[in-house]
């Protein structure tokens, strides 16, 4: 089966196939005939199956190979991620026709995006509310959409945009075609479907075969200490065969943290997560797809969009909140039938969270394996080489003998910052090793009751001594 062969014009399909993407997933399949007739459809399907080009080859035929200027399409997504993504994906696809693709999203500046609306561009992505803002300023004009789609629905749904979506199908033509794609079908999905879609069809498709997705990824499962963590990712990254790796975290500082710590550590990382501006957040993603950062660090939300190929590990450092989102998280790898592997951990406090996921998804393994960074088994279960350490430069073999103290505060920062008393530590412990430093700077505060009184005076006689002698003639003051 071809592109052709559902009907798509040659030359959007030529321009698939400059990328190397000749036969369609089986989502593609079911959707590009049915849209292209003007048939409203309801999509169940996961991130990373191909909706996007299910949905984006029949919007793009049926506005046609030259449309007019202004605004005929609008399909809109929930993160600005997703919406780079499927912009993208649609400017390839429409790469052989004058057709203008602009992205409208939040975090950016309004006044490129302006620009692009004015003139001209005929296809609109965006999130909810930027979409909304620019339609109150009578700077997105929607009374001729003629194609709409929702994307990630279920999505929106959570991140609080239904209401934000009604008013933009209120704001487009009832005549118009419609699709809507959605992982799940909460009921909300299914009232709004009921209310702006006409007669649609439910289309159900998996991962183009749910049970090989699972066949091609090797699920490893383990109860780690969280102060070990980092330790244990760092000797994973080192994997024979590991290739681009993306690591999931719960919140916006762990992988703040994280992504400081491997870079630290030796490793060309690259974080993704809603503190970053969204310049910052593009370039990440972008340097990672380009395969000049092999490590991704990302949150949930901010995950949304990263479709890539060539992932070869994803690491949980965390547990997902539920099946869904372990299912979305892992689906980063093992994608286009290649291989992939999952690594997740799972803490002591989180043993009831991973019990649900496993019963969902029938793993078997209801109880993680205790798992440490000197663990024999998980040398053997990612293939590490024997001996392999948590860093990539091994700072004991730095030759120049100037160096030294520098090593040593290395080593001990990417202990101490493993164990949880990182760089945020007030008093900057594990920076370096030097006595004349480190003992005196954490014991000035008990000098007044007595304790390390001579070395205090040795060490630290311009620092300490003064604090002693103003304490001291407080105490001396306070019966007069």
């Amino acid at each position: 089966m071809t592109f052709t062969d559902l009907g798509v014009d040659q030359d959007m399909a030529d321009a698939l196939a400059t990328k190397g993407i000749l036969e369609p997933f089986p989502i593609q399949e079911q959707t590009i005939p049915l849209a292209l007739d003007g048939q409203d459809i309801i999509g169940q399907a996961k991130t990373g199956t191909g909706k996007t080009f299910g949905f984006g080859l029949p919007v793009l035929q049926r506005i046609g190979t030259d449309p007019a200027p202004g605004v005929v399409a609008l399909i809109v997504v929930p993160t600005r991620e997703l919406c780079v993504q499927v912009t993208e994906d649609i400017e390839l696809a429409a790469s052989n026709r004058p057709t203008k693709i602009v992205s409208i999203y939040g975090g950016k500046a309004y006044e490129g995006q302006i620009e692009q609306l004015k003139a001209g561009a005929q296809v609109v992505v965006g999130t909810p509310g930027r979409l909304i803002d620019l339609n109150n300023q009578r700077l997105l004009d929607l009374s001729n959409v003629r194609e709409m789609v929702l994307d990630e629905a279920d999505k929106m749904l959570d991140l609080g945009f239904l209401a934000d979506i009604e008013k933009l199908f209120s704001k487009t033509p009832t005549d118009r075609h419609t699709m809507l794609f959605s992982a799940t079908m909460p009921g909300p999905i299914v009232a709004l479907a009921r209310r702006f879609m006409s007669k649609p069809i439910h289309i159900r498709a998996s991962d183009p075969d749910e049970g090989l997705m699972q066949a091609n990824i090797k699920h490893l499962v383990y109860r780690a200490h969280n102060m070990d963590k980092d330790e244990v990712i760092a000797r994973i990254l080192q994997s024979e065969g590991r290739g681009k790796t993306v690591i999931f975290t719960r919140t916006k500082r762990s992988a703040a943290k994280l992504v400081e710590e491997l870079n630290d550590r030796g490793f060309n990382a690259a974080a993704v997560h809603g503190d970053l501006g969204q310049e910052q957040r593009e370039r990440a993603m972008a340097a990672f797809k380009a395969g000049k950062k092999d490590v991704l660090i990302a949150t949930d939300v901010a995950a949304r969009g990263i479709d890539v190929n060539d992932v070869t590990h994803v690491i949980n450092h965390t547990i997902p909140e539920d099946e869904k989102t372990y299912l979305h998280r892992v689906g980063r790898t093992g994608r286009a039938g290649k291989t992939g592997i999952a690594v997740t951990f799972v803490d002591w406090d989180d043993l009831h969270k991973w019990a649900l996921i496993n019963k969902a998804l029938d793993f078997g393994q209801p109880e993680p394996i205790e798992t440490y960074s000197s663990s024999p088994h998980l040398f053997t279960d990612l293939d590490i080489p024997e001996g392999t350490k948590g860093r990539l430069r091994p700072t004991s073999i730095v030759a120049p003998p100037s160096r030294g103290a520098r090593e040593s505060g290395s080593r001990d920062g990417g202990r101490t910052r493993s164990e949880g008393s990182s760089r945020e530590s007030s008093r900057g412990r594990g920076r370096t090793r030097t006595p004349s430093t480190d003992a005196p700077r954490d014991e000035t505060p008990v000098v007044a009751a007595g304790t390390h009184d001579g070395q205090g005076a040795e060490h630290h006689d311009g620092n300490s001594a003064p604090r002693r002698r103003s304490r001291t003639r407080r105490r001396t003051n306070r019966p007069e």
